[in-house]
């Protein structure tokens, strides 16, 4: 007979990160069903109600809760030790030991990187203190690549005014993805450098980017992150012209891509009237209604460049499909679900979503509505307090085994991002989930043939559970409409 135990620890911390692997390493022991071991946030509770687990009463997001359900209640000593020493190793591996003294303020950090001739300064902390964080390295000189979600827009359209100034880049907040001088920084994937300098008002974004363009062998010598809100009337595209800048300064760039969401009309048309004073020539990826979807794009820039675009990958063939009418997409990326929505909307009409396209399409808390949907579950609002869900895919698998099993859902639309920074298997965790699913299921993998999770792998496993995978996300949501009958 199961045990279930939950203890509240008060007062002890640790970050997301850290936490995603202890909870793995308990969940692998001998006679454990289940295990969660994460701060007490208000997401982190509702994923613990999820699992069955009941939250102590009276916690708060500074408290650690370790839930655990177990074959027998024989076992739990093991376990909790397991819970103790897992927490014990991850503490040391973070704490390290160095031979030089570290820095015990940010800002002797910033003088001791300007005397080594550094010039960018990664900041990812709680979006709360990045602001502060951010300025320091403004004040210091430096170009700064903000991490950090959940910063207010006031604080970065500051940060980006000031920089602007001072002839600095900001790239962010929410940067997830950027190249820089050939290293790549955040969620990268791994790609051969080459003339494609790409300036990305999204992170998922340039990652389909740079994964099209590898498998056309074409390469990707910079992207510049400059976060997700760039483009918006708020910021005006201060990042965004900067980079412009910066890359048709750049003799190794020949042809510069910008690739955003959905953006401001009045900021796309000033920033496409910057670039066209530009030497290096300039190709848009930008989202919208009307708008190419980024394959179309990465195939514009192939027939700009005098290439023609390759085959797109596919890995499985889903035939038929005679369960719901609903079109379910559940997304780590952002930009990849709103390109689908983009996509879908032409075929099934207006999509309900927690990034809607419009106001009066967002889904209330529960995120579930009786029409199709499409959830970004690394949207602010569900990444506070926990990992992203390209790291941690707790949050997103509970929900795909609620949906899968919703005799509504008629297909199931998923992305998987491959990179460094990302789970390190992905497949492992979604393949027995898909081959659960009781609908068909099609995924978007983004990736390269480089990529430490393997590009092939990752596909082969995913096809294995019954998964149809195709390398563009545009095409696997309309395979997705065309098995619902709505292509």
């Amino acid at each position: 007979m199961s045990h279930t135990h939950v203890e509240l620890r008060r007062g002890a911390y640790a970050d997301s990160v850290t936490l995603l692997q202890v909870s793995r390493t308990v969940a692998a022991g001998a006679g454990v069903e289940a295990a969660q071991v994460a701060m007490a946030t208000d997401l982190n509770l509702e994923v613990l109600r999820g699992m069955g687990f009941a939250p102590p009463a009276d916690v708060t997001a500074n408290d650690l809760v370790v839930a655990l359900r177990l074959d027998d209640a024989s076992t739990l000593e093991a376990s909790l030790a397991t819970v103790d020493a897992a927490l014990a190793a991850s503490s040391q591996v973070a704490g390290g030991t160095t031979e030089q003294e570290p820095p015990r303020t940010t800002g002797s950090a910033l003088h001791r990187d300007r005397e080594d001739g550094h010039t960018l300064v990664l900041v990812s902390v709680p979006g709360p203190s990045a602001f502060v964080e951010a300025m320091d390295a403004l004040d210091a000189g430096h170009d700064v690549m903000i991490f950090s979600d959940n910063v207010p827009i006031e604080q970065e359209v500051a940060l980006k005014r000031t920089a602007s100034e001072r002839g600095l880049l900001v790239m962010g907040p929410d940067c997830g993805t950027a190249v820089v001088g050939g290293l790549g920084l955040g969620f990268a994937n791994a790609v051969v450098p080459g003339p494609i300098g790409i300036v990305a008002a999204s992170g998922t974004g340039c990652q389909q980017l740079m994964s099209l363009l590898d498998h056309a062998d074409l390469g990707v010598g910079s992207a510049l992150g400059v976060g997700g809100r760039d483009l918006s009337a708020d910021v005006g595209g201060l990042s965004t012209r900067e980079s412009l800048r910066r890359l048709d300064d750049d003799p190794a760039v020949e042809l510069i891509v910008v690739v955003s969401k959905p953006p401001a009309n009045e900021v796309a048309t000033a920033v496409r009237a910057y670039a066209a004073t530009l030497r290096t020539p300039v190709e848009f990826a930008l989202l919208g209604p009307g708008q190419p979807d980024l394959t179309a794009a990465v195939e514009s820039v192939l027939a700009r460049l005098g290439r023609d675009a390759p085959e797109w990958p596919v890995w499985g063939t889903i035939v038929g499909s005679n369960r719901g009418r609903l079109l379910r997409g559940l997304f780590v990326g952002g930009t990849l679900c709103d390109e689908a929505m983009l996509v879908a909307t032409q075929s099934v009409g207006p999509i309900r979503s927690n990034i809607p396209l419009s106001p009066d399409l967002a889904l209330g808390p529960d995120l579930d509505a009786d029409t199709h949907l499409m959830i970004d579950f690394g949207d602010d609002a569900l990444t506070s307090g926990r990992a992203h869900p390209m790291i941690d895919p707790t949050l997103r698998l509970d929900h795909l085994a609620r949906v899968a099993a919703d005799p509504r859902t008629g297909v199931l639309l998923l992305d998987v991002v491959l990179g460094h920074g990302a789970e390190d298997d992905p497949a492992a965790a979604l393949a027995p989930a898909i081959a659960r699913a009781a609908c068909p299921v099609v995924v978007a993998l983004v990736g390269t043939s480089s990529d430490p999770q393997g590009l092939a792998r990752q596909a082969e496993a995913l096809a294995a559970a019954g998964a149809e995978v195709h390398l563009s996300n545009a095409a696997a949501c309309r395979r997705a409409l065309d098995l619902i009958g709505a292509a």
